[in-house]
């Protein structure tokens, strides 16, 4: 393992994951490890990773945000009033740059909310925990006030692509074509991160360490893409779409498998983005460097306010296209939308081992949390448990969770 280099609690999770998915399997007479479940996971994970990566930065700053899901309803009753009421009024219906104009407004005024609530934090000096506690509260009530508590659908077809579904999939061969450019990038990645600690006279693991761990990233990408074409089209949506292009319907009938779905896709992306953002620029160096000692960081030269304001503006804009994606999934924008999303979001960055004493935590792991904590809902959900008990294991992780965080830590001292 030390070879490897292979973090101890990302390893640990791995573990409590792969326990966790064939507990449910076992309990559920093999329904969990299925591609269909297992893809339906994917895109309910998606909506929390994304606001997971953002939550990351957050709390490495010494702050928190109990906002986000009250942020998430809010955009997205106005994402959905948006191209439902407003914009078809302007341009008309199902209009080509409906879905770009919702989606680019629902991730700026998710911005504009974050931004405003990080500048009450960093330069009024009020408790993040204060401003984000009235937040959810505001916010909460402004999405009833923006219809009335009304229910608004649908949602328009090009923008409820990007919830999933059968449009909302790539398809097997654009799927594999993306698996092989992870795959790529991966091992250049790793290459040159290599190539660059030998340069400058910095340990690096043999070579044979390098190649096991390229090996089980590039079988870990092709393993998802292969359970995500595995999962076909249900048989009557084939034989439409087969008719709708002139085919014959074969005996056998078509398998169309469904391929990665779009949210899954864009939030791979937001992770690698939010991964660079955090430890190859400037600005992410500052955030951590917050996190360590504000006090020392501030004396370096680091605008402190400036930083923190920010980062709350980029965790309401993660809010911001999450909201867009789950109001895209179920085809409807609902004043209900997001609740509870905060506990689940800050669980999920927690688990992934962000420090709540702020200057530790890594992307990658808050998006594996996620992963953990929608697991575990989808494995209860599947298995009948009410959701009263759900939101009492979910909190015993919660618990859990940091606990283990401050054991960690106090070990490291």
């Amino acid at each position: 393992m030390r070879r490897l280099e292979l973090d101890p609690r990302l390893v640990g999770m791995l573990v409590a994951l792969a326990l966790i998915w064939v507990g449910f399997d076992l309990l559920s007479g093999g329904a969990f490890l299925t591609p269909r479940n297992l893809w339906n996971l994917s895109v309910q994970t998606a909506s929390i990773g994304i606001m997971a990566c953002g939550m990351v930065l957050v709390i490495v700053t010494r702050n928190i945000d109990l906002s986000v899901g009250a942020i998430l309803g809010f955009v997205g009753m106005v994402v959905g009033v948006l191209q439902a009421r407003w914009l078809p009024e302007i341009i008309g219906l199902e209009h080509p740059a409906t879905a770009f104009i919702a989606v680019a407004c629902g991730i700026a005024l998710g911005g504009a909310i974050g931004l405003f609530q990080g500048t009450l934090v960093a330069f009024l000096g009020i408790p993040s925990f204060i401003v984000t506690l009235g937040g959810l509260l505001v916010w909460r009530g402004g999405a009833w006030w923006v219809t009335q508590g009304q229910t608004v659908a649908p949602m328009d077809g090009r923008f409820r692509m990007l919830g999933g579904g059968i449009l909302g999939a790539v398809g097997a061969t654009a799927s594999w074509i993306l698996a092989g450019l992870g795959c790529a990038a991966i091992i250049l990645a790793m290459l040159l991160a290599r190539r660059r600690r030998l340069s400058f006279g910095f340990p690096a693991r043999p070579a044979w360490a390098q190649g096991v761990v390229m090996g089980l990233s590039c079988a870990a990408v092709l393993g998802a893409v292969a359970v995500a074409n595995a999962y076909p089209i249900p048989v009557g949506v084939a034989r439409r779409m087969a008719e709708a292009q002139g085919l014959t319907w074969p005996e056998g009938g078509l398998f169309i498998p469904h391929g990665l779905a779009l949210p899954v896709i864009v939030a791979i992306g937001v992770g690698i983005g939010m991964t660079v953002l955090a430890t190859r620029t400037r600005f992410g160096r500052y955030v951590f460097a917050i996190g360590g000692n504000p006090e020392a960081a501030e004396l370096s030269g680091v605008n402190t306010r400036r930083t923190v304001a920010l980062v709350f503006g980029l965790m309401g804009a993660l809010a911001g296209l999450s909201a867009c994606i789950a109001t895209a999934r179920l085809n409807a924008a609902t004043n209900a939308a997001g609740t509870l999303d905060e506990l689940y979001v800050i669980a999920a960055a927690v688990i992934g081992g962000t420090s709540l004493a702020g200057g530790l935590g890594t992307v990658a792991g808050a998006m594996l949390g996620a992963l953990v904590m929608q697991s575990l809902q989808s494995g209860m959900v599947l298995l009948g448990v009410d959701t009263p008990l759900q939101n009492i294991v979910v909190g015993l992780v919660l618990v859990f969770a940091v606990w283990l965080d401050g054991a960690w830590r106090r070990r490291l001292a």
